[in-house]
């Protein structure tokens, strides 16, 4: 290497003309305090990559001299800092662009490949200012030019590449968060959209509610849609999994059957159909989705409920609430070669009455130790007790309920969506 690291203020020389060791000088109160505020009082963990002993001793000296706590490590060849880079990350990297097995900017790109979050300062001679701001360009903080650092200045320059590191790492975050945002608003308005209602026969309340620190959006959709001939016909629905492939897989069957719905599809052609479409869409064999829908003509004493693989659902009248189990098909995608059937069964309803329909998240939350859990009959206990309430209040007790008995056992793991329907024969 050319040039050494020029200290800007000497040791001064003893009687004996040899250099004398001065103390370390110490960094100001307030200098020391920014510094710690920084990295939670801990030491950053700076590495130095440099083959040249002498540069080395003097980068030594330069951070002893600045009074500043930091840990400082050595990596002679690119080789070698690689390694050290896979077994910890520092918060900074000093680079000398001339090493034995690696020249200019192949090297800082090797560096910047393997520690992205790592602030990257530059080492350059005094010739090599131009090799410096190309360094800069493509991707490093800051540059420093030997033969004209003072421990100061040295020092500063290493701390402000760390800050403007995590600044950039942080607007970073902030810009993939909000993109996340809208992917997800985008996601849930096509899970949970608004219920095509021609009259006011029929009242919709629903609720969807995430599950514990879910980061990803889950696949759980609803609909509701009443065709021209006045009949109400509702679907709850839950692809297996969390992420956008789920959640777009949801969307996509809950479009599909609007669509298949107000086409005339009925029974098991509309399964068939809804099959069809996720075996054509899903991201592996091994998603599957589980549904219940129903339907139910205007003035029928009944409602004509299709359940594939999915929880049964709540019926409200005046005599107070049951959960009705009926018989069903598989999960949709789990045996798409065969000739499943998803028979359609008639369950009795007041003319004035209610249902809940319901994905499996409201009841498989751990209530206990073990595998102990709130199922299909605590639902429906904590549903009696609170029979008599209209019903957003009805839906929100419930899963507010749900949520505080699993609260000492983890929560709520898996995503939330009720579907409440409620007639109204005066209208």
């Amino acid at each position: 290497m050319g040039s050494a690291l020029g200290l800007g203020s000497q040791h001064p020389a003893d009687t004996s003309g040899q250099l004398a060791a001065s103390p370390p000088r110490q960094a100001s109160t307030v200098e020391q305090d920014r510094f710690e505020t920084l990295w939670s009082n801990r030491p950053p963990h700076v590495l130095l990559i440099e083959d040249d002993e002498g540069d080395a001793l003097l980068v030594e000296a330069l951070v002893e001299d600045s009074g500043v706590d930091v840990r400082l490590g050595r990596a002679r060849t690119l080789a070698h800092a690689l390694a050290q880079l896979d077994a910890e990350a520092p918060q900074c990297v000093l680079l000398d662009l001339h090493l034995p097995d690696a020249q200019g900017l192949d090297a800082l790109n090797k560096v910047l490949a393997r520690s992205a979050e790592a602030a990257v300062v530059v080492l350059t001679g005094l010739s090599e200012e131009q090799a410096g701001l190309a360094a800069v360009a493509a991707g490093a903080q800051d540059y420093l030019v030997k033969g004209r650092l003072e421990a100061d200045g040295f020092m500063r320059a290493i701390r402000y590449a760390m800050q403007r590191k995590q600044t950039e790492l942080a607007a970073a975050a902030l810009q993939t968060g909000r993109l996340r945002a809208e992917e997800n608003a985008r996601l849930e308005r096509g899970l949970l959209p608004t219920p095509l209602l021609l009259d006011d026969t029929v009242s919709v309340c629903a609720r969807y509610r995430p599950g514990r620190a879910q980061a990803l959006l889950g696949g759980d959709f609803y609909d509701v849609v009443q065709t021209p001939d006045g009949a109400t016909h509702a679907v709850v629905g839950d692809v297996s999994g969390h992420g956008p492939d789920e959640a777009a897989l949801g969307v996509c069957l809950r479009v599909a059957w609007r669509a298949f719905v107000m086409a005339g599809a009925r029974g098991q052609a509309l399964l068939d159909l809804l099959e069809k479409i996720l075996v054509a869409e899903r991201s592996g064999p091994e998603i599957f989705a589980t549904l219940i829908a129903v339907t139910r003509p205007p003035g029928d004493s009944g409602v004509a409920v299709q359940r594939a693989g999915h929880p049964g659902f709540l019926v409200r009248s005046s005599k107070g609430v049951r959960m009705e189990a009926v018989a069903g098909g598989p999960a949709l995608g789990i045996v798409p070669d065969w000739d499943s059937t998803w028979p359609v069964t008639q369950i009795p309803m007041e003319p004035s009455g209610a249902l809940m329909l319901f994905t499996d998240g409201l009841i498989e939350g751990r209530t206990g130790p073990g595998s102990e859990r709130l199922d299909e009959q605590g639902l429906l206990d904590i549903a009696r007790r609170h029979a008599d309430l209209p019903a957003e209040q009805f839906v929100d007790t419930l899963i507010h309920t749900a949520q505080s008995l699993a609260a000492d056992w983890g929560g709520l793991a898996d995503d939330v969506a009720v579907l409440h329907l409620e007639w109204n024969t005066s209208s």
